[in-house]
């Protein structure tokens, strides 16, 4: 019989305790400290009159505390909620209106007056040192594992539901990428993303050790700096964003971290330009492109980037579907363009979500059944070649329409990161008070650092021309340093829109 996600987790810590479990800037805790802090905390859920199955939410930072109270929740039959603690008040307390969840768990003081039934950081500690025995696991493959709310656009979050299942179909595909043994894997991602659970269960459920990199230092590119030389991993994964950060460090390459051998990137597109400087830098190393919404459990396709994809293809494919899992067009918003036929991407299989917590109307706009598997409708654009490799075109939601002509957002920004004299782009719609969008406007930054903004601005001018329609090419160029990033580390594209329209 397979081993279950938990069940794998915990017959690590009994044959090796002392395996090196999770490892925050040097502060090392084994798989046998994990189970112990998880045991007691599952211990203590049981006792209390909580509903069954009834989601608890955590208050997290990247910590062991966190994980350990994730393992505990779901010990004990519950599904955890993970908030990080950069997360608005706001943010906060929508999430509990919309989840009810039974208990707060909080790793970190709460920064507002929350109405449900709080175990504090210090009782935590206290529960975590017990040293209680955990009951016998009562989650089923169709219960929630985790919810994890997702950012909604009308501003009230949304929180998908992740089962056992859905969790372990996603595992167990990430366990066929031969994953070094015992991998020492980057954990960056905050927990409330769905991208840190790429880190999270592949790594432990196969005893290897979470090299976790703390916002505080992720934040602050001097830190980040500062910390690379001495961050040790097997595996990488991350956003294209945050690796651009990486890279600005030139000692980030094979010669300083020999033992980087995989490096997985979902969350956002990846660029022809960031995946080709990764190859010259890490020329031995995998380099794996992967989609997929937070809806279907964090990733459903994959592509090894290598020399000959990125001869063949200026914007990178996204991969193959998981074996379980079948993505297709949508019948009637495929279009014929060019020798392509494009349309919404909608995914079917076993690591598709139930739907949102608490929210049957957004659930039925987006979730159906197709041929007798649950299906999620992505909003995303794509189109899939005769061999069944996938390719991302953007956003259904990121079209806008200027003087006329349709134009994809995201097409923009995939030849303004081609231009040479671009290290980072972004294209961003100025809106008239009719609402509609009047002028494109870029958010770049350069690949030089001392430039003349007169000359470089007729210099991407003339190079867009010879790659892209007329109508297509911004209309201002705003230069900058670097990007924002949200927590999760994408492009703030929405804060850029917010500036740009204020």
């Amino acid at each position: 019989m397979q081993q279950t996600i938990i069940q794998a987790i915990d017959a690590i810590a009994m044959q090796e305790p002392d395996r090196p479990a999770i490892d925050v800037l040097g502060q090392v805790n084994t798989y046998g400290e994990l189970k112990a802090a998880s045991d007691a905390i599952a211990a203590d859920l049981t006792v209390r009159p909580l509903a069954a199955k009834a989601p608890i939410l955590v208050y997290c930072d990247q910590s062991f505390a966190a994980i350990a109270a994730f393992l505990g929740c779901v010990k004990a039959g519950h599904a955890y909620i993970p908030v990080d603690t950069h997360s608005p008040n706001d943010r906060l307390t929508m999430i509990e209106a919309i989840a009810e969840p039974a208990l707060v768990i909080a790793t970190a003081e709460l920064p507002v007056a929350l109405k449900t039934p709080t175990m504090t950081p210090a009782q935590l500690a206290a529960t975590m040192a017990d040293g209680a025995a955990a009951p016998v696991p009562t989650l089923e493959a169709g219960d929630n594992f985790y919810i994890i709310f997702t950012s909604g656009t009308t501003g009230q979050p949304k929180g998908v539901q992740i089962s056992l299942a859905n969790l372990q179909s996603f595992v167990d595909w990430m366990a066929s990428f031969d994953l070094p043994e015992h991998a020492r894997v980057l954990a960056q991602a905050p927990f409330s993303f769905d991208l840190s659970v790429m880190s999270l269960y592949p790594a432990l459920t196969a005893g290897g050790c979470l090299k976790v990199l703390p916002k505080s230092t992720t934040a602050d590119l001097r830190q980040l700096v500062l910390a690379l030389p001495k961050l040790t991993v097997d595996v990488w994964v991350s956003t294209p964003s945050f690796i651009e950060m990486c890279l600005l460090d030139p000692t980030f390459d094979a010669a300083h971290h020999p033992e980087l051998r995989q490096l997985y990137f979902c969350g956002e597109e990846l660029t022809h330009k960031t995946a080709e400087r990764l190859l010259d830098r890490f020329p031995a190393a995998e380099v794996f492109n992967t989609y997929g919404p937070t809806e279907a459990t964090v990733a459903v396709t994959a592509v090894q980037i290598s020399r000959e994809i990125l001869a063949q293809y200026p914007r990178l494919p996204i991969g193959y579907a998981k074996p379980d899992t079948t993505l297709r067009l949508i019948a009637d918003t495929a279009q014929q363009e060019g020798d392509r036929v494009i349309g919404e991407l909608a995914i079917a299989g076993p690591s598709v979500s139930k739907g949102y917590l608490n929210r049957p109307n957004k659930t039925a706009a987006v979730f159906t059944q197709d041929r007798g598997r649950q299906a999620y409708r992505t909003g995303d654009l794509g189109y899939i070649e005769d061999d069944g490799l996938i390719f991302y075109c953007g956003r259904t939601d990121f079209q806008i329409k200027l003087n006329g002509y349709r134009i994809e957002l995201e097409e923009v920004n995939h030849f303004l990161n081609l231009a040479p004299m671009i290290r980072q782009g972004v294209a961003v719609p100025r809106y008239n008070r009719e609402h509609k969008v009047s002028a494109l406007l870029a958010y770049v930054v350069p690949t030089a650092a001392d430039f003349d903004a007169k000359a470089l601005t007729a210099a991407i001018h003339a190079h867009l021309q010879g790659v892209m329609m007329a109508y297509m090419i911004p209309s201002r160029f705003e230069f900058r340093d670097s990007l924002p990033l949200t927590q999760n580390g994408k492009v703030a594209i929405k804060a850029l829109i917010q500036e740009v329209n204020a």
